[in-house]
């Protein structure tokens, strides 16, 4: 049985591998939008609104997450604020009705509203609802 137990963390190292892969994807799907338009319900690569951009960083890092912020935010672990890592989901205002991605920075990336582009901005910029994380 010992080598069931050895195979069994060999595969939880794998996970773990995968999965910070899969964060450092997030981030740098995110990044690589700063700067694009926000455009209420766009989820294409040349715009987005909040979770839009969420949700579709995380499918290019091979992760399917809710489309809508509200969904986001109860879909997720819940995470204590002092405890968020980077590519944790950040819902904002009571009702989750904006969300960002945390950069591990104390800043996260958003897409905030119209004639404001895909941005980088402070954690704290918004009053926070919850966090979560996929």
């Amino acid at each position: 049985s010992g080598g069931i137990v050895h195979k069994a963390v060999e595969q939880s190292g794998v996970l773990l591998e995968r999965d910070s892969d899969r964060v450092a994807k997030v981030l740098a799907t995110a990044k690589a939008q700063l700067g694009k338009p926000y455009v209420y319900g766009a989820k294409v690569p040349d715009a987005f609104d909040c979770s839009g951009l969420t949700s579709w960083a995380y499918a290019q890092a091979g992760k399917q997450i809710p489309r809508t912020s509200q969904a986001q935010a109860s879909a997720g672990t819940p995470v204590p604020l002092d405890q968020l890592q980077p590519g944790d989901i950040i819902a904002y205002y009571g009702g989750a009705s904006h969300v960002g991605i945390y950069t591990g920075h104390g800043t996260i990336i958003d897409a905030l509203n119209s004639g404001v582009p895909v941005q980088e901005r402070d954690l704290n910029y918004m009053p926070i609802h919850s966090a979560v994380r996929f």
